[in-house]
């Protein structure tokens, strides 16, 4: 299968998408575009929900050191509040995947308290990582949750986290997330995630969206090395040129991505301990290092598209000299046996009107043996010209 018919980098573990759960790259900004253009005069706080986007799914994830329970509430929010409501005593996730129900959307910021406005960055589902810190010491979390595709796409999607006195509530738009491996440590039932506060739970979510951005640079980088070896190997130079400038621009919209995410994390530890405790904070400082972490590969693979960029151009320079090369050998060649011909072609006589001869007109003309001697030399000059071209070492191919 020819290269460019083939994805080059296989889609991160366990994220593999639902049919019809995430629509196309172009189709994603384009409905990101149409909601920024429709949000313009409205009030501030004005929820809007996305055509597009899917019916929410519910789900409450309910435990402590002792116990674990799950369940999905789909159409049952008052069966999930009930729950909440008897079992004071767990700490609680709720995870709600799909906006599309606006009155729930609704009665959920009222239920849990929720602002206008950090409701409406929810359902806007285009806001950089960010967190801001409620009156009564709750926080609001925005992270970007990232895949590169079998498509050679970076795809992102927003995950929004609020934190209660013994809950977490989570939003996101897709069915499919790479938070899984976190429903897989809660249902463990040594899980350290049991054990902590529900704060705990809130920067696990953060790290395993940090830790999921590795996979997504490994793909990238094994598809830049990719690019790396063809540029020397295949002949259409146009759909590889094209193919390095689209992962340029994934790689620069995955650093405008990343680089949130290093200022939230330095904003957390920058918050008072009744906000954030300080055994919550040792393990935001390791986020912190790894959204570093994250931010120098970004940075480096940004260096090295750039660099891609200009091999890609130097090999064709390269190509294109090579083939100046070889035409001006062959003018080279030719030009003195254009010479010779064309002196030879002129329409001088060889005797005047009178028949006395001309000895300085091209007595050659007369000659019997003048065609094969004119063949020789010309033979002569080439076989001169070439012996010259090698010793210069302009034949060569190096």
């Amino acid at each position: 299968m020819d290269f460019f018919d083939s994805p080059a980098a296989a889609r991160p573990p366990g994220t593999t998408p639902a049919a019809g759960s995430a629509p196309p790259p172009d189709t994603d900004r384009e409905a990101r575009r149409q909601a920024l253009f429709q949000s313009v005069g409205l009030r501030p706080g004005t929820l809007r929900v996305r055509p597009d986007a899917l019916k929410p799914r519910l789900f409450l994830f309910s435990y402590d050191e002792n116990k674990y329970d799950e369940a999905e509430y789909t159409d049952r929010f008052d069966d999930l509040l009930g729950q909440l409501r008897a079992h004071p005593e767990l700490k609680h996730w709720i995870d709600v995947r799909g906006y599309n129900d606006l009155p729930l959307m609704e009665r959920m910021m009222q239920e849990f308290g929720l602002h206008p406005l950090q409701m409406e960055d929810v359902l806007g589902d285009y806001q950089r990582a960010k967190v801001e810190v409620f009156d009564d010491n709750r926080l609001f979390l925005v992270s970007r949750m990232t895949d590169f595709t079998s498509d050679l796409t970076v795809l992102d999607d927003q995950l929004s986290i609020f934190t209660g006195p013994n809950y977490v509530l989570t939003f996101q738009d897709d069915y499919d997330d790479c938070l899984e491996v976190l429903r897989t440590r809660i249902r463990a039932n040594f899980s350290q995630l049991r054990r902590k506060s529900v704060g705990y739970l809130a920067y696990a979510l953060t790290d395993v969206v940090l830790d999921h951005y590795y996979p997504t640079m490994a793909s990238i980088g094994d598809y830049i090395e990719e690019l790396e070896s063809k540029i020397f190997a295949t002949p259409r130079e146009r759909r590889l040129l094209s193919r390095i400038l689209r992962i340029k621009k994934d790689v620069v919209r995955f650093r405008r991505l990343v680089y949130p995410e290093r200022d939230k994390m330095s904003e957390i530890l920058r918050l008072p301990e009744e906000v954030v405790p300080e055994e919550i904070k040792v393990y935001y400082r390791d986020a912190y290092d790894h959204a570093i972490q994250a931010l120098d590969l970004a940075e480096s693979y940004r260096d090295n598209i750039s660099s891609l960029t200009d091999l890609f151009l130097s090999d064709q320079s390269n190509r294109m000299n090579e083939v100046m090369k070889v035409l001006t050998i062959i003018s080279s060649i030719f030009i003195p046996l254009s010479f010779v011909v064309g002196l030879y072609g002129m329409n001088f006589q060889p005797e005047d009107q009178h028949g006395h001869r001309l000895p300085l007109n091209m007595p050659e003309l007369y000659s019997p043996v003048g065609y094969p001697i004119l063949l020789i030399v010309l033979t002569l000059i080439v076989v001169l010209q070439l012996y010259y071209f090698w010793r210069k070492g302009w034949l060569s191919q190096d």
